[in-house]
């Protein structure tokens, strides 16, 4: 089976964060004062052939702690779905 895994990943709350502070700096700057405290982080879409949905959580768990997140600045979270 095939499973698509939609993963975010973003600076730990705790650390600095310059590009989310300089898109908050620029939103004054168009107009958007309301918006504030932006962090940013990436997106990552893929997909994992797997015999189950625990089997391919797994294996999207081990690419992140492997290779697709620092773990000393940033966190992780995920959505697995069957395609």
């Amino acid at each position: 089976m095939t499973f698509k895994a939609e993963i975010d990943i973003m600076p730990h709350k705790a650390l600095l964060d310059p590009q989310g502070k300089a898109v908050t700096n620029s939103m004054k700057n168009v107009g958007l004062e309301e918006i504030t405290n932006v962090r940013v982080g990436k997106h990552i879409s893929l997909e994992v052939d797997a015999d189950s949905e625990e089997s391919a959580s797994a294996k999207v768990k081990e690419a992140c702690e492997k290779l697709l997140v620092n773990k000393i600045v940033e966190t992780y979270e995920f959505e697995i779905a069957k395609v």
